[in-house]
């Protein structure tokens, strides 16, 4: 049964068309669930369409709703390494903590912090031998051990292969196994030539859309980056909250900033809290700008500087800090 209330359209029961008012039987009649509400269903395209004007603010509201639940709830836990079962931290300089301390003994200013120029250095290495992603304290630790030339996880030999060799392995890792962390590599080696290929943006699109398909943050992360120099923050936006759902921390603070901008503060504060507690610097960075702006509680920084540097505690180890030490000297 449908029934109209104020102009809007109250569906009573699931299984009928919420335009003609037919109801599903079995094979019958197959109706089909608006893919942006997920809630009222049609027997055919034409019954949606005729349905729309009714049917479009109820959605649109509804739609928005879904994706703000989708977006705010806790993000998946981090990957850890293979080796050293560590959370793999997203950015270097999030490995940089102060020992863990209570809100009381930690002044507001006295968060994590480390060398801005560290913020872009490579946090973890790929093989494409085993398909495995190895944190940079693991890589540096096998490395002084003296096995240079192996594979910190299978101890395959790498440095028997050529360039070309190890290209051919990657790109059968991410055709034959549907690899999106191969694709993603592969991606970002065609967008800046580097690993023995041409640079092709066009390849490095493609790419990364295919990982971003198999769930890849990184991808999705990378996707907005492109979209955004080319102006359209539609796609931008789109793929900065893909990201930032499957985890991606930096993505979430770059959605943050873009709220921000728009005027959306609240919005902006969500974004940057969820970061912050993931370990992500810039975002503790912004709160506590915020906060000396005076547009942030102090309760609020409290909660949140607490979940920031235990997250940075559980990302530290010896081994990379000693990784930091080595690429700093």
């Amino acid at each position: 049964m449908v029934e109209e209330q104020g102009g809007e359209v109250n569906v009573m029961t699931a299984s009928c068309c919420a335009e003609c008012g037919k109801e599903g039987e079995g094979d019958a009649v197959s109706l089909k669930t608006c893919k942006s509400c997920m809630v009222v269903k049609y027997c055919n395209a034409a019954c949606q369409k005729n349905h729309w004007s009714k049917h479009k603010n109820e959605c649109k509201q509804r739609a928005a709703d879904l994706r703000d639940g989708a977006l705010f709830k806790d993000p998946p836990s981090k990957e850890d390494c293979p080796i050293c079962f560590l959370p793999m931290p997203l950015m270097l300089i999030s490995c940089i903590s102060l020992p863990h301390a209570t809100i009381s003994s930690v002044p507001i200013n006295d968060f994590a912090k480390a060398n801005e120029e560290l913020a872009n250095e490579v946090t973890e290495q790929c093989y494409a031998c085993c398909g495995k992603r190895i944190c940079g304290g693991c890589v540096h630790s096998f490395r002084k051990s003296g096995n240079i030339d192996n594979c910190p996880y299978c101890r395959a030999d790498k440095m028997s292969k050529t360039v070309e060799e190890k290209v051919e392995e990657l790109m059968k890792r991410a055709e034959a196994n549907n690899d999106a962390a191969a694709k993603f590599v592969l991606g970002s080696q065609y967008c800046h030539g580097i690993g023995g290929l041409q640079q092709d943006h066009a390849k490095a699109m493609e790419l990364y859309s295919r990982a971003a398909e198999l769930g890849c943050s990184a991808a999705h992360n990378n996707l907005a980056g492109v979209y955004h120099e080319r102006g359209d923050m539609k796609k931008a936006k789109f793929h900065l909250e893909a990201a930032a759902i499957a985890g991606h921390e930096v993505a979430r603070n770059n959605l943050g900033i873009m709220e921000d901008m728009s005027g959306n503060m609240e919005q902006a504060v969500k974004h940057w809290m969820i970061a912050a507690s993931a370990g992500c610097y810039r975002a503790m960075h912004e709160l506590v700008t915020n906060f000396g702006l005076g547009r942030i509680s102090r309760e609020l920084i409290d909660s949140t500087l607490a979940a920031y540097n235990n997250s940075c505690v559980e990302m530290r180890s010896e081994a990379r800090d000693a990784y930091i030490r080595a690429i700093t000297e």
